[in-house]
């Protein structure tokens, strides 16, 4: 490559709160346009913000999760700008004094793990929204998310490729939901990111000027667009032309951006201190007594995965893609006592059946004690584990009990050996051809005997007990010859 890139990010994070920043309008995705603000969240003259406590201290575990130091003392300062989605001309936001500086996570490499420094989170509130019609060229402002209380993570410009900037926003995003702090749903706008790149030649030091792309709401678009921008401004540099810092607007379904306006710096936003809002202050006690209140994250429960349930990295990293799925995970595992067990059949049985019906893990109609009761059932050899799929397909089906199922259906497993005994014979009766190539040597008709026995028992024959007499029936008939 001629170029290095150098990239920052700016995460925005909606909280997930019952009330806006600072008022009491309801926080929720969609609704009649203009229905969940009130002359607070919109600026009207003569009205007064007050601060929502919840957002605060959700900020400071955000902080918290993502190994940031939390300032005892912080203000909330007025960005002065306008945008019609922003009605009151400024927004109330931080900016010398955050709740939280100088964190970072770690992300994995093809060169190795590389830890990537957060500069910052401040509490800011959210802007409107704009909708657009290009055909009869007009906009239109819907003031339903104006005040709703947001967090901008702001990283160091450590990123190097798309790769790395995919990464280490999922990660933000997992640290996020498992601090319960947000829900995160990037097409509903609840997370969304500012994307900042510059390139330099080869061999210098000295970082390029930046472009900024606004608002980027899939990690899908954040990698492409990096991709799009590196690009762009090694084209530019080839053929001797200047890189504008400017802020453009990316285009996912076109795969590309264009020029919105240029870039301001912070002096460009006239901040002062926000006059209305007092200023926040927290003690050490208060810090970790927020910290102990934070549930078990990401990270932890990787190593507990891995170290204590004997996991594989991949399984592991699996099962963590979604809080509800780990949480469903330790349920069955703690329900049936064996963890690799309980790992394997959800990965293989139950995540196959969310995948084909397109469901998420919150979706799953019972509980994960449920699912270890059947995986109980099929360690203790109550049932085998072919008819444990048959039973999770009707217990997704019906919602009823496994142990139901199991009776309903006769799925239990014979364990009167006399009853297998007399199965085996009469397969061996019906098959002589392939009972004659077996003893002719040919090892692999046994596949085709132990199969022919199962069916005739409905699956309900134990597997090691229908193999060993099989195997003792047709040595029987061998010493006979």
């Amino acid at each position: 490559m001629k170029y290095i890139p150098t990239i920052g990010l700016e995460i925005h994070a909606e909280l997930s709160t019952k009330s806006k920043i600072f008022c009491d309008c309801p926080v929720g995705f969609g609704g009649e346009p203009n229905t969940r603000c009130c002359p607070v969240c919109t600026g009207m003259p003569g009205t007064l913000p007050v601060l929502n406590k919840t957002a605060v201290e959700y900020t400071v575990k955000a902080g918290l999760a993502l190994n940031c130091q939390i300032n005892e003392f912080s203000k909330l300062d007025r960005k002065n700008y306008f945008y019609p989605d922003l009605p009151k001309a400024y927004q109330i936001s931080q900016f010398d004094l955050p709740v939280c500086k100088d964190g970072g996570l770690t992300i994995n490499t093809p060169e190795g793990e590389k830890f990537i420094r957060i500069e910052r989170i401040h509490l800011e509130e959210d802007a409107g929204k704009l909708l657009h019609d290009s055909y009869d060229n007009y906009s239109l402002a819907d003031y339903n998310r104006c005040g709703v209380p947001l967090i901008e993570i702001v990283t160091k410009p450590d990123l190097s490729s798309s790769d790395e900037a995919r990464e280490f926003v999922e990660k933000v995003r997992l640290m996020l939901l498992y601090s319960g702090i947000s829900d995160c749903r990037m097409e509903e706008g609840s997370l969304r990111a500012d994307v900042n790149v510059s390139i330099r030649p080869v061999g210098t030091d000295k970082l390029g000027t930046r472009t900024e792309m606004k608002n980027i709401n899939s990690i899908r678009g954040i990698a492409r667009c990096i991709d799009a921008e590196i690009e762009r401004q090694s084209e530019l540099l080839d053929e001797g032309e200047a890189i504008t810092q400017e802020t453009r607007r990316w285009d996912d379904n076109k795969g590309e951006s264009k020029s919105m306006r240029s870039k301001e710096d912070a002096h460009d936003y006239r901040y002062f201190p926000e006059p209305d809002v007092v200023p926040i202050s927290f003690t050490k006690q208060q810090i970790e007594a927020l910290r102990h209140s934070l549930p078990e994250l990401p990270n932890k429960r990787f190593a507990k995965y891995t170290a204590d349930f004997g996991l594989s990295e991949t399984d592991a990293n699996l099962l963590l893609t979604s809080v509800s799925l780990s949480d469903f995970f330790e349920s069955t595992a703690k329900e049936c006592g064996n963890p690799k067990a309980a790992s394997n059949f959800i990965i293989v049985e139950v995540l196959r059946r969310l995948n084909d019906s397109g469901l998420a893990a919150e979706a799953i109609p019972f509980g994960g004690n449920v699912l270890g009761r059947l995986l109980k059932m099929v360690d203790g050899e109550e049932i085998t584990a072919a008819n444990a799929k048959k039973v999770l397909a009707d217990m997704f089906d019906t919602g009823m009990e496994p142990e139901a199922i199991v009776a309903g259906k006769g799925y239990k497993v014979i364990n009167d050996t006399g009853e297998v005994e007399n199965t085996v014979r009469e397969i061996l009766a019906a098959n002589e051809k392939a009972v004659a190539e077996y003893l002719e040597g040919k090892e692999k008709t046994f596949g085709f005997l132990m199969g022919q026995c199962s069916r005739a028992l409905a699956g309900r024959g134990n597997p090691k007990v229908v193999q060993d007499i099989l195997r003792s029936e047709l040595n029987r008939l061998k010493g006979s010859c």
